[in-house]
């Protein structure tokens, strides 16, 4: 019973384990996701709609925004012109140099891809230290984000070149979020203990009879 309760342990770490790596490499790569507006025009991925409200803001040193995109860059840069993305030119790829003067009513109005683009994020980051449930709420509230865009129509759009778009990748990315949550399998076991039902004393029910 140890032995089968031990490795049930086991296969569930190596499971979450698995899970929250193939989550950070869809995050960290820039694997598209989903199309929506923002700032930057039309974002594909939690870490283009982070980065620029991020810019915009100037909450974090642009070294350290670069530094978030590059990877994705790289590998974007390799796919397509077979090319490795330079750093400089990192901003005017993802058409981030004129971020700051653009309007901020498209990230307000999609509020919801805003908050769970960046749980995204941080929860792919936390997630290869410690599993956590950032990843899941934050695939949650992008996912709330993309069907009241899409589906309840708010706001609505009636240029097909900015409708949004959900790509089959987003169910990969919802299976890893729920996998890489670390569940306790003793407090899931452990069961209130069930109350003695009260039984008529054989005193008191002679009692009533009489």
């Amino acid at each position: 019973m140890a032995t089968s309760s031990s490795s049930r342990r086991g296969w569930m770490s190596s499971v979450q384990s698995i899970a929250s790596r193939v989550y950070f490499f869809l995050i960290i790569l820039q694997i598209p996701l989903f199309r929506i507006p923002c700032r930057a025009g039309m974002c594909s991925a939690p870490i283009h709609v982070t980065s620029s409200q991020l810019i915009a803001s100037e909450i974090f040193p642009v070294p350290v925004i670069k530094g978030l995109l590059y990877p994705g860059a790289i590998v974007s840069g390799l796919v397509n012109n077979r090319t490795v993305a330079r750093w400089d030119d990192l901003l005017s790829i993802y058409n981030l140099t004129s971020v700051k003067e653009a309007s901020a009513v498209t990230d307000l109005q999609r509020l919801e891809v805003l908050a769970g683009s960046y749980f995204s994020v941080a929860g792919a980051l936390v997630g290869i230290l410690k599993p956590s449930r950032m990843s899941m709420f934050g695939t949650l509230l992008v996912i709330w984000g993309l069907i009241k865009e899409g589906i309840l129509g708010k706001p609505g759009n009636t240029d097909p070149s900015q409708s949004v778009y959900v790509y089959p990748t987003m169910l990969i990315a919802v299976l890893c979020a729920f996998s890489s949550i670390k569940y306790d399998v003793k407090k899931v076991r452990r069961i209130a203990p069930a109350r003695p039902i009260a039984k008529p004393v054989a005193s008191s029910s002679k009692s009533k009879l009489k």
